[in-house]
């Protein structure tokens, strides 16, 4: 385990995500033997059960890279630990590929129209795009890996969320036209981008992505116990999109931060265009159902934009204070591991101040 500053400023920002650790218990389950997740959404039920892996976290740890260079750096960087919706923008970019491929010719067809079998075949469900499944707006409806969408119903999320009627049942809307952030319908899309590339998405991943801009080859990404599916006579698990009932990506700091840098270009890397030239730029703009939401990033926009912020700046977020936030403002990507989140204003205020100095 390393901490490294390149200034005593940026010190101060290694020193203030150190002490300002998530409350979550390290084992991830609380004394009395509930799961942190089922805690944090209150949820409780038929649909709660944990069905994916969980692994006890680390401590607080980071790296902040400024103009592709580390400038700072705190904890053990290199152990893979759970990661939660900052896998979201994982599949966001997978998208990308798909888009690059050729498998997705416009991102405004119904993912029905390539998708076989019962999850986009009603007459609802039918209706459903790809910029909808994208956007985090479209209301698919039904089961899948035995969770049901009701679940995420009423569902907030972020500091101070009130999730006090999460999992009443309410009227599904219209496809693209209302916010909901809601992981059943994440894990349909992470299901029908690999009936897509007909291979398991960790393998795509690491293949065209991953590997080729020097990751370790100690991430994973995993599903549910129950999200095995036959494709071409083949078993293949559907991966998650977060670690909600377990599961999802288990990673280091170092690594999200190389995936930040090529995010941070583009999708380029090493002068090869790996996603689609204008795909980040598609990505990053805010959807009409919620100003500071893209394809699976967090934006730095509309009414609750902070002013103290670079407008450009985005991210990719998960549960327990996980962080990939990128500023091309100022040339910044930095991961954060465990941050409470309550702190990360005034963490990245810190930081900003730092690197402008």
């Amino acid at each position: 385990m390393t901490s490294f500053a390149a200034t005593p400023e940026l010190q101060d920002v290694v020193d203030f995500a150190l002490e300002h650790e998530t409350a979550w218990p390290r084992s991830m389950y609380h004394p009395e033997g509930s799961y942190v997740g089922n805690v944090q959404w209150n949820e409780s039920g038929p649909w709660s059960e944990i069905i994916g892996p969980v692994a006890e976290r680390g401590g607080p740890s980071g790296i902040v890279l400024h103009h592709g260079k580390r400038v700072a750096e705190w904890g053990d960087a290199d152990r893979p630990d759970m990661t939660f919706s900052v896998a979201k923008s994982y599949l966001s970019v997978l998208a990308g590929l798909a888009v690059q491929d050729g498998l997705i010719s416009d991102i405004d067809e119904p993912v029905g129209k390539t998708v076989d079998g019962p999850h986009f075949s009603s007459p609802h469900n039918a209706r459903i795009t790809w910029r909808h499944l994208l956007q985090m707006n479209s209301e698919w409806s039904g089961e899948i890996f035995g969770k049901n969408d009701q679940i995420d119903h009423h569902r907030q999320s972020g500091v101070g969320a009130d999730n006090s009627r999460k999992g009443q049942l309410r009227e599904v809307r219209e496809p693209g036209s209302f916010y909901e952030y809601n992981d059943v319908r994440v894990n349909a899309l992470a299901y029908a981008l690999m009936c897509l590339f007909r291979r398991p998405l960790p393998d795509v991943l690491r293949e065209r992505i991953m590997d080729r801009i020097g990751a370790s080859d100690r991430w994973t990404w995993q599903g549910y116990s129950t999200s095995w599916v036959e494709i071409d006579g083949k078993l293949l698990q559907s991966v998650s999109g977060g670690g909600h009932w377990g599961g999802g990506m288990f990673i280091s700091a170092r690594d999200h931060a190389r995936f930040g840098l090529f995010v941070s270009h583009g999708g380029e890397w090493e002068g090869q265009q790996i996603l689609p030239s204008n795909w980040m730029q598609r990505s990053l703009e805010p959807t009409p159902t919620l100003d500071k939401y893209g394809f699976l990033w967090w934006l730095n926009r509309g009414r609750e934009a902070n002013p103290k912020l670079p407008e450009d700046a985005f991210s990719a977020q998960g549960a327990g204070g996980n962080f990939i936030w990128i500023s091309p403002t100022d040339g910044i990507v930095a991961v954060m591991r465990w941050l409470n989140p309550a702190d990360l204003p005034d963490f990245l205020g810190t930081l900003i101040a730092a690197i402008r100095r």
